[in-house]
């Protein structure tokens, strides 16, 4: 089963992939881990990586592809696999295509304003890095850690104005790949605003039919 999982933050495509995998016996290849492997391992694209974000600058293209091609070429990933954070241009879409067929490509639906909630609610321990939510999982005493009695912190990224930057970069950078894929035939949507277990299931009818 060869996946690609579109959503935006939020969404909750890291949990269902930890499912998806192994449900399907698939690896789980997020590019946020590609490169954190690749930059570990000093491999020559590490390093190039490296040196590129130590400058503040993006990723260009034909860096994050050559190590998403390297990747679909070893072993655990011929029966299948779940792409996470790649393709998100038309170029990358292009070159994936170039690289393998696909079976389904998964957009989590989510509408913006729970987004804003679960992200903007979210909350840290700085030193465990144990997270909470004020509305789903919040700690047993309002602001503070269970464990520690620390201050939880809330992370500068998952402040509100920073949730809906994000959200209008993804739809800017995203919309034109939903628009290519479904013209393809390859898009299902799934709807993410059940619990995990719920979208799960729907997921597994979404890639059966």
């Amino acid at each position: 089963m060869k996946l690609v999982f579109l959503g935006p933050p939020g969404a909750g495509k890291g949990t269902i992939a930890s499912q998806a995998k192994t449900a399907y016996s698939i690896p789980h290849i997020s590019t946020g881990d590609l490169f954190r492997d690749n930059i570990r391992r000093e491999t020559e694209l590490g390093q190039k990586v490296k040196a590129i974000l130590a400058a503040g600058d993006l990723v260009p293209d034909e860096v994050t592809i050559a190590m998403v091609d390297n990747r679909l070429k070893e072993a655990d990933a011929a029966a299948g696999f779940i792409l996470d954070g790649f393709p998100r241009t038309i170029a990358q879409a292009d070159a994936l295509a170039r690289m393998t067929e696909l079976d389904k490509v998964v957009n989590f639906v989510l509408d913006k304003e729970t987004v804003v909630r679960r992200l903007s609610g979210r909350r840290v321990c700085k030193s465990t890095g144990r997270t909470y939510h004020i509305l789903y999982n919040p700690p047993k005493v309002e602001g503070i850690d269970d464990e520690t009695g620390e201050p939880l912190i809330q992370r500068d990224d998952d402040r509100e104005e920073s949730v809906r930057n994000r959200l209008e970069v993804y739809e800017a950078s995203t919309a034109p790949l939903i628009d290519y894929y479904r013209s393809r035939g390859l898009l299902v949507d799934v709807d993410a605003s059940g619990s995990p277990e719920e979208v799960f299931e729907q997921l597994k009818k979404a890639i059966s039919g």
